[in-house]
């Protein structure tokens, strides 16, 4: 199977934070949402549907616009339709993966090294992983960023120009899930490149990175995971998530 597919049970949650009174930022709020997006859409999404529009006041005017159309798209669409839809738009054939280090390393030993790096970066800012999913995929790493905005950011950066082709390659393929990219990306800094050629100029300008992964047919695994949301004072009310 080459997209994230629902776990046969609920997953443990992976993040396991310290307690932390730093307020969540609109654009936290926004990365909060987008990862709940990104996830395997699940009947929960259709039942946080409420809080998540809610939770949209506390975002980017830009971003809560992108989100509440693919919110409506959501409650407009059959759950299975959905589930449908999000394993064909999330895959490698088409250079739509949701794993961040597939972008830089594709399927190489050099990836497991990025995976073992991207847990040591979440145990060096306080927050311990716990979970069978791959560290680096984007929920996991949006969650991350929501309760370690500053290195959470370092790390989304880090991994901009995969990011940046994620969201041209699902922008190509015509689909309501273009809209939560497009939202993410209006939380990093800077314009977002408008073609393939400007984002892998952006490596350029960054940390090096041998995208391997962009022209080859390769294969992420990994099921989807189950995260809590952050508990900080000032947070817009989002919806609980389970642990298992």
């Amino acid at each position: 199977m080459s997209a994230p597919t629902a776990p046969a049970a609920t997953a443990a949650a992976a993040v396991t934070p310290p307690p932390t009174d730093a307020p969540v930022t609109a654009d936290d709020v926004t990365r909060l949402i987008v990862g709940r997006c990104l996830e395997y859409p699940e009947n929960r999404l259709y039942a946080d549907l409420p809080a998540l529009r809610a939770a949209l006041g506390e975002a980017p005017p830009e971003a809560a616009a992108l989100l509440a159309g693919f919110l409506d798209h959501v409650a407009a669409t059959e759950p299975l339709d959905l589930c449908a839809h999000y394993t064909a738009t999330f895959d490698t054939r088409n250079r739509r993966c949701l794993y961040l280090t597939w972008w830089a390393d594709g399927d190489t030993r050099r990836r497991g090294m990025s995976l073992v790096r991207v847990k040591q970066i979440y145990r060096d800012h306080g927050l311990r992983y716990a979970d069978e999913e791959l560290p680096d995929f984007l929920p996991v790493v949006l969650d991350f960023a929501a309760r370690r905005p500053d290195a959470g950011t370092a790390l989304l950066e880090e991994h901009r120009v995969g990011l940046e082709l994620l969201r041209l390659a699902v922008a190509a393929a015509d689909t309501p899930y273009a809209a939560v990219l497009e939202a993410l990306c209006t939380t990093l800094p800077g314009p977002s490149p408008r073609t393939r050629e400007e984002a892998k100029a952006m490596a350029r300008k960054g940390p090096p990175q041998e995208l391997v992964g962009i022209g080859s047919p390769l294969e992420p695994f990994g099921a989807v995971i189950d995260l809590p949301w952050p508990s900080r004072s000032g947070a817009t009310a989002l919806p609980e998530r389970p642990s298992a």
